[in-house]
């Protein structure tokens, strides 16, 4: 009962606080993906190199996701361990607390997945490069989410015959090359296409 008392005479919890947590936990699944984004562009090869390995691991997405919610589960807990609220009455009193770290993790999470890193893996697409004498093809690739893009657009871009890549959400690449340079044979033999399967459409 006076564990009730204390909980309950404590001062309301900071919501920004409560915001700033979602927006970190929100960002740990698509950490590597930025990361190896950020590094490919300013030229840092062996970060990109080991990063590339860690994207490589099958269902990693699906990993960070659970590290980031049970991360937001555990900050929670000790939030409301040291507030002495870490009781059935404690829970109710910081329920706006509890509901703006999970809401905000999911939020800031579907704003990247579906917004942000779409929108950064096209910018590296320069589409002022002459497209004359050039064949397009769009190809399906079984990314497990839109940060493995970047991935993909770069080992792509190592094709000579490539003039132009860019991502259409979830999944499709759309492909310009020169059939004097390459084909899609040689495009779809690329050695990324043996971890994320990859098909014309």
């Amino acid at each position: 009962m006076d564990q009730n008392k204390k909980c309950c005479s404590e001062p309301k919890p900071n919501l920004k606080k409560g915001l700033l947590s979602g927006l970190i936990y929100g960002l740990i699944p698509h950490s590597f993906c930025l990361a190896f984004a950020l590094f490919s562009m300013i030229g840092a090869v062996t970060a990109s190199v080991i990063l590339k390995k860690v994207l490589l691991i099958p269902n990693i997405f699906s990993y960070l996701i659970i590290i980031s919610f049970t991360l937001a589960t555990l900050s929670i807990y000790f939030y409301l361990k040291k507030t002495d609220c870490l009781c059935q009455s404690g829970i109710k009193e910081n329920w706006k607390y509890i509901l703006t770290v999970y809401t905000s993790t999911i939020v800031i999470s579907l704003v990247f997945f579906y917004g942000i890193i779409p929108a950064l893996a096209n910018m590296r697409s320069d589409s002022s490069v002459s497209q004359q004498n050039t064949t397009q093809i769009s190809m399906k690739v079984a990314i497990p989410c839109s940060g493995h893009s970047f991935l993909i657009m770069d080992e792509i871009r190592k094709n000579t015959g490539v003039t132009y890549v860019k991502f259409v959400y979830p999944d499709i690449f759309k492909i310009t090359y020169d059939p004097q340079k390459t084909n899609v044979k040689e495009i779809q033999s690329e050695e990324i296409f043996r971890t994320f399967k990859a098909s014309i459409l």
